[in-house]
């Protein structure tokens, strides 16, 4: 609920207020509820404190637990306090009045460094340990707040921002290109593999699920825990598997309601959002408030090109869910003249690095900015629904055919069949020969998004510099695809078990949302991404995901008399965000262009991209602008490229 940062001197000489000083001060552009500093001998501690938990309220942080000999400054919000506090043996009188970075601190005394593997929630937080002479530290399973450290011989500082610590006199602010490779080299929205670097050189970062130690001099980062389990459940009936995941999943979302504030949640037309806001609305209501949603939706002169099976503008199923859930007040937002470009520089400041969701900025930050405004806390979202809540997808159902014909189970496969045709105004003649030919093709399982099997997402990165960093290799190493062509394993099952095992899949999200909620005084907050409902789903048995000829069929029966059936069964038309970015940009396409072109005379971007690639996205999209043009990938090319360049240009 914070940005946090400190300074320890490993040298134990004391600290100079200076240096203190210049941490905080980097931090006041932000609005701020309270801010304070302690410091002993060689440990600063700095608080720059938003509250958002009834329990943050007047919460006085550095806090120093005299008897303990333990000090905390902490960037968290704890999820299982009731569960912590019967692990704890807390009198249930005093629970509501302790606030999360003393449960903390509580927890770190009964467990140690082990303390993460019992924390749900979001979370950064550093504790200074006055008997061991040890700062330890963690951050949270996914990384939903950041936290970045610089160390030499003679110090360690860390922040939840890297910019403070650029600016402290013994820290050169210096490209990092290992990271600026990774970077340029993926062809996904992932940034870089490895987590515990960052864009400059000197700051580095502690990845999701890890925590860190400095002792003796020494500093230490390590993971804690993991988000696989391998437990499974097994009910007798379907309604088991709903009844048990309405408990967990309504347990996730209470907890992420928990603020004084007001309470807001994106809202699209799909399953994951109008599953969370379902489900927060009934439970806000118990507490005599009000849920407000808030929806992306396109200029009004936008013209829909998309195909028929998809739809820029959600509102007619956005207001469906609206209208049979109730209590929700509903806020539609087309940003107008509003675009991608024009956000780049300010959410350079605000990411802190280059990144690769340009087609999103300028709604994403709009959100915020209308959220804020209206007094909200906590902004829910469903972003990581679909590793979780929604996973089954139409691979899914057609590998579990292939699998039922495999095993000569012809009467279940074809009652299966007969639902799926039905509900996808289809024949069993079609998929009959289909399910055949992918069940003995020996490529069954695979699905690439390419129709040329040799495709390859176009080289951004400079052949040279790729040598020098040795990038390729370092991303085949981490079994990373490099070609663009989004091919899935033939387990799918495995394939889910990866992006939860695989850091990189999950830092970027959490990096833009610490970021955007310090600026707009929020938290963006996901209950499809608590470790309870992730781990539970998980645990379900394949079935449950694709039966009754249904993708996505776990939740659909799951969602019954919460979702309207507009919204809960439909399948055949998808929203798609994003859809306007051209459309938007038409106006300022010519400067777009001309700046890219301008980029081939820097000589420090032609070290860096590969200018051969960029000439040919331009030829292509120069000119009048297509719609269209916002899913192809020369688009991503030149709109990443003139990102990094501004990014330098402005270090």
């Amino acid at each position: 609920m914070s940005a946090i940062t400190g300074v320890l001197h490993l040298d134990e000489l004391p600290i100079e207020n200076e240096h203190g000083n210049i941490l905080m001060k980097s931090l006041q552009q932000f609005p701020a509820d309270m801010i304070k500093v302690w410091c002993r001998d060689n440990i600063f501690l700095g608080y720059h404190g938003q509250w958002i938990t009834p329990e943050s309220v007047g919460e006085f942080l550095p806090y120093l637990d005299n008897e303990k000999q333990l000090a905390i400054t902490s960037d968290a919000i704890i999820d299982n306090r009731d569960d912590l506090f019967d692990k704890l043996n807390v009198k249930k009188g005093l629970r509501k009045n302790i606030p999360d970075s003393q449960l903390i601190l509580l927890a770190y005394e009964m467990w140690g460094e082990e303390t993460p593997k019992y924390l749900i929630g979001d979370f950064a937080f550093m504790i200074w340990d006055l008997r061991k002479r040890k700062l330890f530290g963690a951050r949270d399973f996914s990384g939903s707040r950041t936290l970045y450290y610089f160390h030499d011989s003679n110090r360690f500082a860390f922040c939840t921002l890297i910019a403070p610590l650029l600016q402290l006199p013994y820290v050169e602010e210096k490209i990092n290109e290992q990271w600026l490779a990774e970077f340029l080299a993926i062809p996904t929205m992932v940034e870089a593999v490895d987590m515990s670097i960052t864009v400059y050189k000197n700051i580095r970062q502690v990845p999701p699920c890890h925590s860190i130690s400095v002792v003796n001099g020494r500093v230490s980062v390590s993971k804690y825990g993991s988000v696989i389990t391998n437990e499974k459940i097994k009910f007798k009936s379907n309604d088991e598997y709903v009844e048990a995941f309405h408990e967990v999943f309504n347990k996730a979302v209470t907890s992420r309601i928990r603020t004084y504030g007001n309470v807001g949640s994106h809202l699209s037309g799909g399953l994951d959002s109008g599953t969370v806001v379902s489900f927060a609305a009934q439970a806000l209501k118990k507490q005599n408030k009000i849920l407000n949603t808030y929806s992306y939706i396109p200029e009004e002169d936008f013209i829909d090109w998309t195909p028929y099976y998809y739809t820029a503008d959600e509102r007619p199923f956005i207001k469906e869910t609206v209208n049979y859930v109730e209590n929700i007040k509903d806020h539609y937002l087309n940003f107008a003249g509003r675009n991608s470009l024009s956000e780049v520089d300010d959410f350079l400041m605000i990411m802190e690095m280059p990144y690769k969701f340009f087609e999103n900025t300028f709604w994403l930050k709009g959100i915020f900015e209308e959220a804020h405004s209206q007094g909200v806390k906590v902004l829910l979202t469903g972003a990581r629904g679909n590793h979780s809540i929604s996973w089954g997808s139409w691979n899914l159902t057609i590998n579990y055919y292939c699998d039922l014909l495999k095993k000569l189970r012809w009467i279940r496969l074809y009652n299966e069949l007969d639902e799926y045709c039905t509900h996808y105004r289809t024949g069993k003649s079609v998929m009959i020969p289909l399910v055949v030919k992918k069940a003995l093709s020996p490529l069954n399982g695979l699905f690439v998004k390419k129709e040329e099997d040799n495709y390859q997402f176009p080289m951004l990165i400079n052949p040279s510099f790729a040598q020098k960093t040795k990038v390729f290799q370092k991303l085949l190493e981490n079994q990373l695809d490099i070609t663009g062509r989004n091919v899935l394993p033939k387990n799918l099952n495995d394939f889910r078990k990866k992006h939860y095992e695989q850091l990189y899949f999950w830092n970027k999200s959490g990096t833009a949302t610490t970021k955007l909620s310090l600026r707009y005084g929020l938290w963006d907050r996901d209950p499809t991404n608590d470790l309870r409902v992730i781990r539970f789903c998980l645990a379900l048995p394949k079935e449950q995901y694709v039966q009754g000829g249904m993708e996505r069929a776990f939740i659909r029966r799951a969602t019954e008399n919460h979702l309207p059936d507009k919204v809960r069964l439909n399948q055949r038309t998808r929203g798609i965000q994003g859809a306007d970015v051209v459309h938007r940009m038409s106006s300022s396409w010519n400067s777009f262009i001309d700046e890219l072109k301008e980029i081939r005379k820097d000589s420090r971007i032609n070290e860096l991209l590969n200018i051969e690639v960029i000439n040919k996205a331009i030829a292509k999209l120069e000119g009048n602008p297509g719609p269209d043009y916002v899913f192809a990938d020369e688009f991503k090319i030149l709109s990443r490229s003139l990102i990094v360049y501004r990014f330098i240009k402005n270090m």
